[in-house]
């Protein structure tokens, strides 16, 4: 691409700029954008967050303004960015949201940004995700975008790489690069790691971009010495992506110009500079201070700029892509980033010739690949795939850096590193059994294979290395499975799992030399009773297996369960088999039956049996008609109920999705409503379920009592036995109680809390009706201390009449803890007792004052008297 601006004359490399300030103005305030720049990259409009705010409804009327415009003008253009954690529609996009459901509405954004502009010279692949610590997580979308792509998985980066795959697979003739903030100064060390593991992991990045905002006081020797280490440790292309210097001293933005521009510029490595606004106001930095043209006039810095770039050593400025345009991809993928000594390790250089290449010459081709470990030549190839199984010397160990060679026959060649960490362990990967897992089959999961920690699993407290005790997953543990995939084609799975709580997730992904396979989607692992109520989970791969070898890993996103057994059918759908899914009743409660009426209709055959699934665990298999079942849901919650019949050839059909809602039944704890006058255990909450007898800010049981730890509800250990804490405003959690006295009460509170503001309301619930009896103001009870109890005494609002009730404490200043409320009668001074039957027909009236009518139950004045009527 020919560069054409005023500015930058150089025609490899470009100097860009941005949209003005949010509004997506080109031209502006009389100054014409294509004068002084020939890139440009949309500030906001192309986030995902600018243009699918509302899920499914795509506005592109900002980014087509920007994409025009470089059209037009015969110049570069930059899409920012596909996933970045600090813009990305928040209103829907939530952790609400299953993980498969994130992970397809990613998809859908990817797919529907290919649809919109089939062609991009370069993409932000990802924006800022870089982590300081594990909670200190840079943007704070990260921890969700990680959880919906993947997760670390095996590299550490699975996520990452997976985002920069799915752009490869859309866009493999741009330019796809991973862009973020403090990569110079700050977090380097971090950045190098993060960009380095993709391009060791073989991921299709092709170049790192680095924001340059943090540069207003660098000394050029620091910022000399940080690029040095940055090209030292990639040794890939680099974009300066949002070069600004953000101070309103003229003398020192000049200065830092001088010394910085020219440094990164004329680094033969550097691809372009994009300035990050031009306009002073009209920037992202304090007051717009960072602009090079105030009042309508050129500040010093940008007199320099238009000198320096109209300079010899500006336009001849050696880059990495001559014509600003990528030609030949090459990507060095080993199986395994970490392997023992003596392992075999297979290795594919992967490569790709663009559009744009063979534009300019039609017969260009590939003549040899040749393929380093270190300084020593271990293969030459000549034919694709270009595959090497190198065999780890059992000699070494330590990082072992891989270098591969292009040569095309057109003269050039093109170079990629990647590199490997040889363990100091001699545990060669290789199959748990003599006996290779055949598939269709069955996998034992405790049967991992064989080999070190971090090769061919990671499992971090999930200990199966006794391959005997089951234990529960936890987060981020992965195990990987060497199998014999004996017929090619689609197949289905069978879990078996045990969870005493729904949350956990898991998907299966296979770590092929061509890309990260998500084999699976996110399968999410429902209640199944206990930790010993094993029950069977039906999934479906989304690829077909080719025949053959093959390595399956079994990645947890989401700990928590326990999983046994994996069996893999071949799948095969019969097309002229049809099956439906009834229940005799839409919505039940907790307790009652549903009965499940399956109708399987096949013009070609005979159906062999009908297996019946809810929230895709098996719950019955029929093989006569009628096809029907009873199903007892146990908990509340909304149950997809499915179908697959299968014939007498094996082949099979599901049914569509069939909802059966099941509410919750309320159940005191204690078996008995709770007697008042009495005291009620703040842990002692009705049981019934989230949404019906409490409800908690989040799903994690945060206690450390290790009590009713399904539940919501944070119960910890507290004042010599447990307490309800963590609370948070708007949580509540409710009682049924039998009052057996009337009359008026006192509560005294058993609380604590270690700020202040803390308190809840206790209120009588009559369906959805809400009765104040009293507000508890808790006092801070020790300095951010919530071990030290008190008391706290209020009288009740209103009298208690007899019989059973609910109550409900509703949080309304966060951070107390609750142990018990103890409920007392009040010495009132009531001089008799009526029946409701021995009224007689004097007037009456209530503590207040105001006449009541004879209806009215509690204590009343009748002849000067206060009398208890029952």
């Amino acid at each position: 691409m020919t560069a054409s601006a005023q500015l930058s004359s150089n025609p490899d490399k470009f100097l860009g700029n941005i949209t003005t300030s949010y509004n997506n103005d080109m031209d502006y305030s009389g100054f014409t954008y294509s004068k002084y720049w020939n890139q440009v990259t949309p500030e906001n409009a192309s986030k995902w967050g600018s243009v699918e705010g509302t899920r499914n409804s795509f506005s592109w009327g900002g980014v087509d303004k920007a994409f025009n415009y470089a059209k037009k003008n015969n110049f570069t253009y930059k899409f920012h960015a596909l996933i970045w954690g600090a813009q990305y529609p928040d209103r829907w996009f939530t952790s609400s949201l299953p993980i498969s459901e994130r992970y397809k509405a990613i998809v859908n954004w990817f797919d529907n940004v290919k649809k919109k502009y089939p062609t991009l010279p370069m993409i932000d692949v990802v924006n800022e995700a870089v982590w300081s610590s594990e909670n200190d997580p840079h943007q704070p979308g990260n921890p969700l975008m990680r959880e919906s792509m993947g997760g670390k998985g095996k590299t550490g980066y699975d996520w990452l790489i997976k985002a920069f795959e799915m752009a490869f697979e859309r866009f493999p003739n741009s330019i796809l690069i991973y862009n973020d903030y403090n990569s110079i100064r700050w977090q380097r060390t971090q950045y190098i790691d993060l960009v380095r593991t993709l391009r060791d992991a073989g991921a299709p990045i092709d170049a790192y971009g680095l924001q340059c905002h943090e540069l207003t006081d660098i000394s050029l020797s620091e910022c000399t010495s940080a690029l040095k280490e940055l090209d030292d440790a990639l040794k890939m292309p680099m974009y300066s992506t949002e070069f600004d210097i953000g101070t309103a001293d003229d003398a020192q933005q000049e200065k830092q110009y001088k010394n910085l521009i020219p440094l990164l510029w004329e680094k033969d490595y550097c691809a372009g500079v994009t300035l990050w606004g031009w306009f002073y106001g009209q920037t992202w930095t304090t007051d717009g201070n960072s602009g090079l043209i105030k009042n309508g006039k050129d500040r010093p810095a940008m007199t320099w700029l238009k000198q320096y770039m109209a300079s010899d050593k500006a336009k001849n400025a050696k880059s990495p892509y001559p014509g600003m345009k990528k030609r030949v991809s090459v990507f060095v993928r080993p199986r395994d980033l970490k392997v023992a000594k003596g392992d075999v390790l297979p290795i594919k250089v992967r490569t790709y010739i663009t559009d744009d290449a063979k534009a300019e010459n039609a017969s260009i081709a590939i003549d040899k690949v040749e393929l380093y470990v270190g300084t020593e030549l271990v293969s030459t190839m000549t034919e694709e795939p270009y595959i090497v199984n190198y065999e780890v010397p059992s000699n070494t160990s330590g990082t072992k850096t891989l270098k591969a060679i292009v040569y095309t026959n057109d003269g050039n060649k093109y170079e990629r590193l990647s590199r490997i960490n040889v363990l100091s362990s001699s545990i060669k990967r290789e199959p748990y059994n003599e006996t290779v897992p055949e598939l269709p089959g069955t996998i034992n999961i405790s049967e991992y294979d064989k080999g070190a920690s971090g090769v061919s699993y990671n499992t971090p407290s999930f200990d199966y290395s006794t391959r005997k005790t089951k234990t529960a997953t936890k987060d981020g543990a992965w195990m990987e499975y060497t199998v014999d995939v004996k017929e090619e084609g689609v197949y289905s799975f069978d879990a078996e799992v045990a969870a005493s709580k729904a949350g956990g997730v898991f998907h299966l992904a296979e770590y092929s030399l061509d890309n990260l396979e998500y084999l699976s989607e996110f399968v999410e692992v429902p209640k199944t009773g206990g930790v010993n109520d094993f029950q069977t989970m039906h999934g479906r791969l989304q690829m077909p297996l080719t025949a053959g070898r093959h390595i399956i890993c079994l990645n947890v996103d989401k700990g928590g369960f326990y999983i046994d057994k994996l069996t893999f059918s071949r799948y095969e759908e019969d097309k002229n088999i049809s099956v439906s899914v009834a229940t005799n009743k839409s919505t039940i409660t907790v307790g009652d039956s549903a009965v499940i009426t399956v109708t399987p209709k096949s013009t070609t055959s005979t159906i062999a049996n009908v297996k019946v699934f809810a929230n895709n665990l098996l719950i019955g298999t029929l093989t006569e008609s009628p096809y029907k079942l009873v199903y007892y849901p146990a908990e509340k919650g909304s149950y997809t109920i499915t179908a697959i019949a299968t014939d007498a050839e094996g082949k099979e059909k599901m049914s569509a999705v069939k909802t059966l809602k099941v509410n919750g039944r309320r159940v005191p704890y204690l078996a008995n409503p709770i007697s008042i006058p009495g005291v009620i255990q703040a842990e002692n909450y009705d049981n019934g379920g989230e949404g019906l007898t409490y409800h908690d800010a989040d799903e994690a049981n945060q206690g450390d009592a290790s009590f009713r730890t399904a539940d919501g509800v944070d119960i910890v250990k507290g004042n010599g036995g447990k307490a309800v804490g963590y609370t948070s405003a708007s949580e509540w959690i409710e009682y049924s109680v039998n009052v057996k006295e009337p009359g008026e009460y006192q509560c005294i509170a058993t609380v604590s809390s270690g700020t202040t503001n803390s308190g809840f309301t206790l209120a009588l619930r009559n369906n959805s009706v809400s009765t104040t009896l009293c507000k508890i103001n808790v006092p801070q009870t020790a300095n951010n201390s919530w071990d030290t109890y008190k008391t706290v005494t209020v009288n009740l609002s209103r009298a208690l009449t007899v019989g059973e009730q609910v109550w409900r404490i509703t949080i309304n200043g966060a951070n107390c803890n609750i142990d018990k409320l103890e409920l007392k009668l009040i010495d009132t001074g009531i001089e008799d007792m009526e029946n409701s039957q021995q009224e007689g027909n004097q007037p009456q009236y209530n503590l207040s004052g105001q006449k009541v009518g004879t209806d009215f139950r509690g204590i009343v004045i009748k002849n000067g008297r206060k009398v208890l009527k029952r």
